[in-house]
């Protein structure tokens, strides 16, 4: 196996993997947070509750009708995470942002299949301290955050790094040129 090939195939089990603990998560946490006030961990640095958000980010959206809704978080959604990775196959993306795509995809995927399955997302984690607190999420926005987080390095680092022809001799300047 090429090397290129091996990283497609873990980038493949890092996506069926988040996919699969997100799953799995959401799951447990339906069976056992489901009906409860929840739970609260290291001194209430971590809560688990669960919540049905039938919104996106933070329930934005929640109070849309059901139409909107539908158009926006399924086909809308589903639309840019499929063109998402068509832009990565195209751009032939590597490394981090390659990463990057897979965990924002993988992320958007497993939220999406629960909006088509159930209309829904089920979202049970809270993090902070005192009053400064996260909203409620789950595995998947965390693949999505830290998808979106590599990108975004990714990006300045390739800005960051000189390109071949771009590399001026220190002491030379276009006007040496006229």
């Amino acid at each position: 196996m090429t090397r290129r090939t091996i990283a497609h195939v873990l980038l493949l089990v890092a996506v069926v993997v988040t996919i699969g603990c997100d799953q799995v998560t959401k799951r447990m946490a339906t069976s056992s947070l489901a009906g409860t006030t929840g739970r609260s961990y290291l001194g209430g640095v971590v809560r688990v509750a669960y919540v049905e958000n039938t919104g996106g980010f933070l329930g934005l959206g929640g109070e849309l009708p059901p139409a909107a809704r539908t158009a926006l978080f399924i086909g809308a959604t589903g639309i840019m995470l499929a063109g998402l990775v068509a832009i990565a196959i195209r751009e032939r993306l590597k490394g981090l942002a390659l990463l990057g795509v897979a965990l924002f995809v993988a992320g958007g995927a497993s939220n999406w299949v629960d909006r088509v399955a159930y209309g829904r997302v089920v979202d049970f984690l809270n993090v902070g301290v005192g009053p400064v607190r996260t909203g409620i999420f789950n595995v998947a926005d965390m693949a999505l955050m830290l998808g979106g987080a590599l990108l975004v390095f990714a990006q300045f680092r390739a800005q960051l790094r000189p390109r071949g022809g771009d590399v001026k001799a220190p002491g030379s300047d276009d006007l040496a040129r006229r």
